[in-house]
């Protein structure tokens, strides 16, 4: 077996030296698309076994058997030559473009989807659309290309153990820029996953998917369900992901397909395109798991496809809609929302509001720390958990305070799956409690959050902030972590004015 725990750290190292990688999004993104060939050769080879007929998508001189080895004879492809075929080959191919000779004739047939060209080969072209090679040195990139394919995918206990270094690889995009935006903490999804409590046989949907982590905590708690051959069928056959951006849609179908996932259903596409009064049943899941984008701003062109009522400018509300249109009758629900859900007053978000207390049961609403999304955001959030049974009667409300020793999560201090147990013993011997004054868990009825509180669901809250003496090396842990948060907001800010003047970031 090679060396797993060294894994990231040889790459990262390597990749230091080369002039055209600048900054962890960038190295991460690189890595990623190497990682996404080295496994989707390793799914190839076991279809092949499996299908005498198979045919890949890829031409087999892209294949990554073909070019990326390195037999140590002195003939893989290096330096100039290897960067002229990654460049010039390797991804127009990908890309779905052709290669010409010199005079102008096909060298090399670009990769063709059409609607009858399965989802296994499909994502290859959809992984590939915006993906860049950003190294500029082909030895250092032979280098690199050596350390991924060490990687043996076909024993079971390395591919096991690189499933838990790519966990380490997602991680590392809480610092990587705005890429933080799209992962959740696993112990959150890990939780919500739990209680959400899967079923053999239910479908369950992410509207805006990221790296993939609901999906990934759905398929490790429905595992432990599976005792038939036709379990695994339905198993595999339980998740649907939307991702709006390439690079983290790169990274989820990875890690799908790491998690043997062979037709992974997920999809590069924005979810808030579509006219929610155009889904039918069809369209519509047992369960849905979701962390929306907060903090945006969408234009006219797209709350044009929700009701007037419903047509908010906040992406976070827009998308609780779309949830309430595709959970099926009997259906649950389990989404994270910003406290300005909550609490907000304007007429589209109190229509939400409306909507999802009178035609859906909120039975728990769980009020989380404000740094559990550090150091990427501290805006603090909400898990509001519900399903499509009846109007809501009573809702409970849950604070969920910082756990003992810790005074602020943090990368090196990140919240644990454990640090929900104290919401796990109560939930299902639910009582209400009052600490200090303040409502820990308290239960509202229907006509108390509609009529007296005017839809707020602003309850149970974090009673105070406390100053916090931190310690010196805290200090600057602290002020580290908010830089990098206020860098990701101006990221993201940038992009945006970059955009609306029609031009691209650098």
């Amino acid at each position: 077996m090679s060396n797993l725990t060294g894994f990231v750290k040889r790459l990262r190292d390597i990749m230091r030296n080369d002039a055209g990688i600048n900054g962890d999004a960038q190295r991460i993104e690189q890595i990623t698309w190497l990682l996404f060939l080295k496994v989707y050769d390793a799914k190839e080879q076991d279809w092949e076994w499996d299908d005498e007929d198979y045919v890949s998508i890829i031409p087999e001189e892209c294949r990554w058997q073909n070019w990326a080895g390195d037999d140590k004879s002195g003939r893989a492809m290096t330096g100039d030559v290897l960067l002229n075929f990654v460049n010039n080959t390797l991804f127009p191919v990908l890309k779905g473009n052709d290669v010409l000779n010199g005079d102008g004739t096909v060298k090399i047939k670009g990769i063709v989807v059409t609607p009858e060209t399965p989802i296994k080969k499909a994502i290859v072209p959809t992984t590939f659309a915006d993906a860049n090679n950003y190294m500029k040195d082909g030895v250092l990139l032979r280098q690199v290309i050596n350390v991924i394919d060490e990687l043996d995918l076909s024993d079971y206990e390395e591919s096991h153990a690189f499933g838990e270094i790519y966990e380490s690889i997602l991680k590392e995009l809480q610092s990587a820029g705005s890429a933080g935006e799209f992962y959740t903490p696993r112990a959150v999804t890990d939780f919500m996953a739990q209680m959400i409590r899967p079923k053999i046989g239910e479908q369950m949907a992410d509207f805006a998917c990221g790296t993939g982590g609901f999906l990934t905590s759905w398929l490790k708690e429905l595992k432990k369900k599976v005792k038939t051959t036709e379990d695994e069928e339905k198993y595999s056959n339980s998740i649907y992901g939307i991702e709006k951006k390439q690079f983290p849609y790169m990274l989820c179908v990875t890690n799908m397909l790491l998690h043997d996932l062979d037709v992974p259903r997920v999809y590069h596409d924005n979810t808030l395109l579509r006219d929610v009064l155009d889904y039918t049943e069809e369209d519509r899941f047992h369960v849905i798991l979701m962390n929306p984008p907060y903090g945006g701003s969408e234009k006219a062109d797209v709350k044009n496809h929700f009701p007037n009522d419903l047509a908010s400018s906040e992406t976070a509300d827009l998308f609780m809609s779309v949830i309430m249109y595709r959970l099926k009758k009997d259906g649950r629900a389990a989404v994270i929302l910003p406290d300005g859900f909550l609490f907000g007053t304007d007429n589209a978000k109190v229509n939400i509001k409306k909507k999802l207390l009178r035609e859906f049961n909120l039975h728990t609403v769980i009020r989380m720390p404000g740094s559990v999304f550090s150091p990427y955001t501290s805006i603090t959030t909400n898990i509001l958990f519900f399903d499509h049974t009846h109007p809501t009667e009573e809702t409970w409300f849950y604070r969920l305070d910082m756990p003992e020793g810790y005074k602020h999560f943090s990368k090196t201090k990140p919240m644990k799956l454990e640090h929900f147990q104290p919401v796990m013993d109560w939930w299902d011997n639910r009582q209400e409690i009052n600490e200090d004054g303040f409502d820990k868990a308290k239960k509202f009825t229907a006509q108390q959050l509609t009529e007296e509180l005017g839809y707020n669901l602003d309850q149970c809250g974090y009673p105070h902030e406390e100053e916090e003496i931190l310690a010196p090396m805290d200090l600057i842990q602290r002020y580290e972590e908010q830089r990098a948060s206020l860098n990701a907001k101006i990221d993201r800010v940038l992009e945006e004015i970059t955009a609306l003047l029609g031009g691209k970031p650098e």
